[in-house]
């Protein structure tokens, strides 16, 4: 009995230390810009690009529907998040063992949900080094010109700092100023083309003249679309911080959250991607604010807002990994909690994101890429067979034809977005020196 009760008292100790379940005080404005610093990223600045590879037509449809049923697929996590009288499902793999099982839920969903968040980290370490490098580059243009890569060494060195912050509720302060990032960076990004007005020679065909060369374009647009609804991998994290009970579960601020979050992403994504578009056609770059030149200080100050943002973007995608390290080295392996074991996990987790993104900085394939192979699952379907699992609906009702209609577009997405970014990354690294 004693035993039990001392385990007991550790493992409280230890969901004390850990970074998701250390604090449960936060307020339904704390969900609301978490969400949007985890979903309005730098996929934003690609969408006139990937609506050149969609064109008009497709690329509206897919821009709507994606908006419509990443909402209903984080609707339906928020929903499971308290479905066990008693029981939060904390973290993602925590819902995904409760649908599948103890063992095949980690395998489905603990891979997928790493190459997510390590994937994500890993771009915006790119968008952060080459926004320094834009901001360089425009504000000093006498200078000396410096590789990339120096660009993200400095942006990587304040999360070997900002890294060691416990907890969500601890970057607070972070993530609202991202947040605020984002909204203005987007607003600069579609009113500054509008304020430029249509290019001359215009042209909204697709940029490949063959047929497969469109496919692989169409592909790798799918990809950039995906990557741009990125916020349910920690969706159920950021729940974990909101206090419940049976009188009021966190569900209800935690969607009030989401649906302010999801407005937000409406008024940046459709006038940046429709706007970019309309002004710049298929000559628009991957990142939109490199094909805006001019007013010089404007677009300078867009892409300092961009790394700030950044800076908070890969703090929120940060935390839920340095969570699972930290629960494996602490519950499995037995190491005592403490602050030198955050520094050695947290500084080798930054030092390795920031060495992959100076070798391979392709900011719109790496987006395209893990776009379609990850986020696909985690956004589109994985919640949707979760719920079926789960809550076992009619066959054919409402809520099964839903579900399997998210399911069956999610698997065509992560099928077709993956090929025609890897395609792009190969011809890519054909120039490409490592380090350069």
């Amino acid at each position: 009995m004693l035993e039990d009760e001392q385990k007991a008292s550790r493992g409280k100790d230890i969901d004390n230390w850990l970074p998701i379940t250390s604090s449960r005080d936060a307020k339904w404005w704390y969900s609301a810009f978490h969400n949007v610093t985890a979903m309005v990223g730098s996929g934003v600045l690609a969408l006139p690009y990937a609506m050149a590879g969609l064109g008009w037509g497709p690329g509206v449809v897919i821009l709507i529907l994606s908006w419509i049923i990443t909402l209903y697929t984080l609707w339906q996590m928020v929903e499971m998040h308290e479905m066990v009288p008693g029981k939060r499902f904390d973290r993602y793999h925590e819902l995904g063992q409760h649908a599948f099982g103890e063992k095949l839920g980690l395998w489905v969903v603990v891979p997928q949900q790493l190459v997510v968040e390590v994937g994500v980290d890993i771009v915006y370490m790119v968008t952060g080094g080459k926004s320094l490098q834009k901001f360089y580059n425009i504000v000093c243009s006498d200078c000396r010109r410096l590789r990339t890569t120096y660009f993200i060494m400095i942006f990587a060195s304040c999360h070997f700092v900002l890294s060691h912050l416990p907890n969500f509720n601890s970057i607070s302060g972070v993530s609202f100023s991202a947040a605020a990032m984002s909204l203005t960076y987007s607003t600069i990004a579609w009113i500054g083309s509008a304020h430029k007005g249509v290019v001359a020679d215009v042209d909204y065909k697709y940029k490949d003249s063959t047929t497969t060369g469109k496919f692989f374009h169409f592909c790798h647009a799918l990809g950039e679309v995906a990557f741009a609804y990125a916020g349910h991998n920690v969706v159920l994290e950021i729940q974990a911080t909101i206090p419940s009970t049976p009188e009021k579960p966190s569900k209800g601020p935690m969607w009030k959250g989401v649906m302010f979050a999801y407005m937000i992403v409406a008024i940046c994504y459709f006038p940046v991607a429709l706007v970019g578009y309309r002004v710049f056609g298929n000559s628009v770059a991957d990142n939109i604010l490199i094909t805006l030149e001019k007013p010089g200080w404007l677009i300078a100050a867009a892409n300092i807002f961009v790394v700030i943002h950044v800076v908070g973007s890969y703090q929120i995608y940060a935390i839920p990994v340095f969570d699972m390290m930290e629960t494996l080295l602490v519950k499995k392996l037995k190491f005592t909690p403490c602050f030198r074991l955050r520094l050695i996990t947290r500084t080798s987790y930054v030092a390795f994101t920031m060495f992959i993104a100076m070798m391979i900085p392709f900011f719109g394939s790496l987006m395209a890429f893990l776009g379609g192979l990850a986020f696909a699952p985690t956004t589109y379907f994985l919640p949707c067979i979760m719920w079926l699992a789960v809550y076992k609906p009619k066959m054919f009702s409402l809520s099964w034809c839903s579900n399997w209609i998210c399911i069956v577009l999610g698997v065509v997405l992560m099928i077709l977005a993956p090929i025609g970014a890897l395609r792009q990354i190969i011809l890519q690294a054909k120039t490409y020196k490592l380090f350069s």
